[in-house]
Parts: C-alpha cells; structure tokens; sequence
C-alpha cells in the first residue's frame, strides 16, 4: 500500500521560506502569485494491507517524526 504525506506549517505560523519564494517570482516576473506556503511531501510504501492500520501506523509516524506538530498540520492519503 502507498501513502501520501503533506505536512504544512498552520494557519498564523509565519513561514519566511514562503514569502522568499513569493519575493523571487516576483522578481522573476510573476506578479500575480498573492502568498505561498511552503511545505513538505512524502510518499511512503508501506507492507500493510489493512486501510485502518496503515492510517493509525502513519498517524504515528507523522505526530513522533513527520510533522512537528506544534506549528504543522498534516494530511494522510492511502493507495490501495
């Protein structure tokens, strides 16, 4: 089964990285772009076949490793 992670800083959390990004397109001629956010994605193969555990494995992983998730949120999509 595969799994696809995406871990992004919550509302209100400032991110400089984003708004680095927003400056160089910007610069770059992309005016149109109004904010980003920057974060993280992960794609994951896994041994389990059972939907359940494989959502309560990766919770796991994502509240002890993935995500910090004081200042991050993440989002959990299985494929079968």
């Amino acid at each position: 089964m595969k799994a696809k992670v995406h871990v992004t800083l919550k509302n209100g959390v400032l991110d400089p990285q984003g708004k680095a990004i927003q400056h160089t397109l910007s610069s770059l001629g992309f005016d149109g772009v109004n904010g980003v956010r920057q974060g993280k994605f992960l794609e994951l193969d896994l041994d389990e076949t059972d939907a359940a555990k494989a959502e309560a494995a990766l919770v796991e992983m994502c509240e002890k490793l993935l995500a910090n998730t004081v200042i991050e949120d993440y989002d959990i999509e299985l494929i079968s």
